[in-house]
């Protein structure tokens, strides 16, 4: 059985790794957070009547707002966004996470 000082430690070095992985992802977009907060909206919006599993909302905001398609399209696939409500789905829910 594990005293209430190791359980403690335990909780204090998952905290500390979570944060450190949070801090690489945001390190590593290819997006300002502002930018990611907009698309995820204008896809909330866009994606009123369904998914065709497709980038096409997700290109549609990248080209209206001059950002990077090659890298960004990308990152969000290796974040599980491998389609416009695969963005909002995955994505979004590990980024507020």
């Amino acid at each position: 059985m594990t005293s209430r000082t190791e359980r403690d430690q335990h909780k204090a070095l998952t905290r500390a790794f979570i944060q450190k992985r949070r801090v690489e992802t945001i390190a590593s977009m290819p997006i300002l957070q502002a930018d990611l907060v907009q698309l995820f909206e204008f896809l909330d919006n866009a994606l009123v009547a369904g998914c065709d599993h497709s980038f096409r909302f997700t290109r549609q905001f990248l080209q209206a707002n001059n950002l990077p398609e090659a890298t960004i399209v990308p990152w969000l696939g290796n974040h599980g966004g491998y389609c416009d409500c695969e963005v909002l789905a995955n994505v979004e829910d590990g980024f507020q996470q």
